[in-house]
């Protein structure tokens, strides 16, 4: 069982190298691209060897897993050849870490369930768009207008509301972020960034699994192996409902969560793009999205209402000053 584990790290390490090593072009490490057309794109095995100043013959076991301790220098040189800078970089060498067996895997975050505290947050954000995700981009929890900004997503089942499936197989995904194109290759790169110290995890497998077989997009930009964990940006949707918005986010980890994140949602002040956030927010707005969801959702009056803020698992946060029932408690978590 060791030795198949130990194996499994060293693939993966070789399947980075090889990534990376077909983006690297001759040209732009100095070497001359040569006649008639290359079978390999990007850098050859030996090219690359020479280049880190490694014998062939290592580096072929380096990349096929058959050798899975190599030095610090080994993978500095080997960072440099293949021209890695920031989230590349610090990935080649937890997967050299993690090849040698000096850092354990991380764990899977099995258990998705959102703490109290963190739904009150959610709820303290409004009228920020707002929401959480596990590690691999599912959707736990969200405010109104986080639920809002995300149409369609909540017509899928729980276990199916994932960030990175609806940008490839849901058509107000394919359609709703501006350009379509960037965001799908950064939310890739994100789940490649998360993979790398466990890809054997079986929810990251079935999500990886599905979306290879349905969406030609994803597996491209699967195979380039880039990675990048986001901190926050900006993003630009074509709204359904308000029309076109430019809006920043910020990602914040959640601790002793196993990998969940909050993203909020932002607008620049007196701006329309900051109307149309409150209008996601505004609690007489009737939308798709609150009426497929599996609990019932009080209906719109008049007055001013605080809605509350929904979780798959059917439990509600308390409308933001009402005291808590479990504040003494909070739930388990991954």
């Amino acid at each position: 069982m060791a030795a198949a584990s130990a194996d499994t790290r060293g693939t993966e390490l070789g399947r980075y190298l090889k990534a990376r090593r077909a983006q690297v072009r001759p040209e732009e490490v100095g070497l001359p691209a040569g006649a008639g057309v290359r079978r390999t794109p990007g850098l050859r095995r030996e090219e690359l060897a020479a280049l880190a100043g490694v014998s062939v013959d290592y580096y072929i076991r380096l990349e096929r897993g058959r050798e899975a301790n190599p030095s610090p220098a080994v993978v500095d040189a080997l960072g440099r050849a293949l021209r890695l800078r920031g989230d590349g970089y610090e990935r080649l060498h937890e997967l050299a870490e993690l090849a040698a067996g000096r850092v354990s895997e991380l764990p899977a975050c099995s258990d998705h369930t959102v703490r109290e505290s963190v739904l009150r947050m959610l709820e303290s954000m409004r009228p920020l768009p707002a929401y959480v995700v596990s590690r691999y981009n599912r959707v736990l929890a969200a405010n109104p207008a986080g639920r809002r900004l995300l149409p369609g997503l909540w017509d899928w089942p729980e276990d199916q509301r994932n960030l990175t499936r609806y940008l490839f197989l849901h058509p107000v995904g394919r359609t709703i972020y501006d350009p379509w194109e960037e965001n799908v290759a950064l939310s890739v790169a994100h789940l490649r960034a998360v993979a790398g110290a466990d890809p054997d995890d079986p929810e990251l497998t079935a999500l990886v699994g599905e979306l290879v077989l349905k969406s030609p997009e994803f597996a491209r930009l699967w195979e380039r192996y880039d990675v990048c964990e986001r901190g926050g940006g900006q993003k630009t949707f074509q709204h359904p409902r308000t029309g076109p918005m430019t809006l920043t986010y910020e990602v914040m980890r959640l601790a002793r969560t196993g990998g969940q994140r909050m993203v909020v949602y932002q607008a620049a002040p007196g701006t329309p793009d900051e109307e149309a956030v409150l209008r996601l927010d505004a609690a007489d707005l009737v939308d798709a999205v609150d009426a497929v969801d599996v609990r019932p959702v009080p209906v719109p009056v008049p007055v001013p209402v605080q809605e509350p803020v929904v979780v798959p698992s059917g439990r509600r946060s308390e409308p933001a000053g009402a005291p808590c029932p479990a504040c003494a408690q909070t739930p388990a978590h991954a």
